[in-house]
């Protein structure tokens, strides 16, 4: 939607002082939003130009008079235009502070910089970001709470306060208190270095950078991914409830179309099209990054498919529960079926890219595409991850010959 702006001068009739003199006020409205503010200039009414919002004659005052709305107003569009620019928005009440130097950013506090900021980011939801992105800004803002009143006895604090030692604080408390692991721990931090520039960015006069000494190290994770005979194990188990064989059939599809749960989630039957190859594939963008996902179905999550197919009355193609209690499910499979690994829904987004896909042959190049990966990078961890497997294998092919060679003698 094209952003509506407009300056507009008008006289406080009803307000006139001993002089016979009324206050030129002024109003700016950004997208139907106003504010309105004393321009400091005064004229006498019959002198006012309603109209046209400016002073009548040629007289040394109204010209004066003119010249000085004429500044208020290009310095409004200056500052319009700038913002729009700059951060895609525009507070009509941030350009009101600035031309009355009101240094605002100075008196406003931490939390109340970060609940602007949030406010804003959920206009970017189903364009630039998702809600869970959104929900994560949140908790970071909750956990910024509980922080101060914990480690200061504060309920906020100005954000020209905020120092490395401030930062480094809130990394251990995400640690200890919470019990964050180090990557989710930077996770918040690097949330929270994204508002502190957002601050900064509207103009806060902030000499120094909290987060300039903080170092960003990540622990390297090995990714839990299932064997071939595991998925098989799950996929041919008979499960006594419902809900746990529904919940199994749902992870197995996703086992093999590398789709994470939000996008199962959201998949109806619209996404199920025939392509120009003849067969089935499941055509949709990923949630996360509105990035393409085009996944041909192979038979086990085709037969899922036309087990619920026309069952869901919302037009969904399957049955979800929530994350947590899927979750809560599958660790559960993981137990009946005797496997010793935490099954979660992002382990069979990993498994698809491993087990089904690369280490069958598939090119790098096609299942970055078919996860939705904006950068093959992401997708060469999972490459990394086969050729440990490889090098596992080989270690035990190198002992089972080793064991014949001695068997032989």
């Amino acid at each position: 939607m094209k952003s509506t702006f407009r300056v507009l001068f008008y006289l406080r009739k009803n307000e006139v002082n001993k002089s016979g003199n009324s206050s030129i006020m002024v109003r700016i409205t950004v997208n139907g939003e106003q504010v309105q503010f004393s321009s400091k200039l005064q004229i006498k009414p019959e002198l006012w130009d309603t109209k046209n919002g400016k002073a009548i004659g040629k007289s040394a005052a109204a010209m004066n008079t003119n010249r000085l709305l004429e500044a208020i107003s290009a310095k409004a569009n200056e500052l319009y235009h700038k913002h729009l620019s700059e951060y895609g928005y525009v507070l009509p009440e941030k350009i009101k502070n600035i031309i009355l130097g009101v240094d605002s950013d100075r008196r406003k506090m931490l939390l109340e910089h970060f609940a602007e900021h949030n406010e804003f980011y959920v206009l970017k939801i189903g364009k630039d970001t998702s809600q869970i992105t959104a929900n994560r800004y949140k908790l970071t803002m909750l956990r910024l709470q509980e922080f101060l009143k914990v480690e200061y006895n504060l309920s906020d604090i100005p954000v020209f306060e905020l120092t490395p030692v401030f930062v480094e604080k809130f990394f251990l408390f995400l640690r200890n208190t919470h019990d964050c692991s180090n990557n989710t721990a930077l996770k918040f931090i690097q949330r929270f270095r994204a508002v502190f520039y957002y601050i900064k960015n509207t103009g806060a006069d902030i000499k120094i950078n909290p987060f300039g000494s903080f170092k960003f190290r990540t622990t390297k994770v090995v990714r839990e991914i299932l064997t071939q005979e595991e998925l098989d194990i799950i996929y041919k188990k008979e499960f006594l409830t419902e809900r746990l064989g529904q919940v199994r059939d749902i992870f197995i599809f996703m086992c093999y179309t590398g789709l994470s749960y939000i996008d199962v989630a959201q998949l109806t039957e619209d996404n199920i099209k025939t392509a120009f190859d003849g067969h089935q594939w499941v055509m949709t963008k990923r949630q996360k990054t509105s990035v393409p996902s085009n996944i041909r179905l192979l038979e086990i999550p085709l037969a899922i498919i036309e087990k619920y197919r026309g069952q869901q009355v919302n037009g969904k193609l399957f049955p979800i529960c929530s994350n947590q209690k899927m979750n809560e499910y599958l660790k559960e499979i993981g137990i009946i079926c005797g496997i010793n690994k935490v099954i979660t829904c992002h382990i069979a987004r990993h498994s698809f890219g491993t087990t089904v896909t690369l280490a069958n042959g598939v090119p790098i190049e096609t299942v970055s595409k078919m996860l939705g990966h904006t950068d093959i990078r992401t997708t060469q961890i999972y490459a990394k991850i086969v050729d440990q497997k490889l090098s596992t294998d080989m270690d035990s092919l190198a002992k089972n010959y080793k064991r014949r060679k001695y068997t032989n003698k």
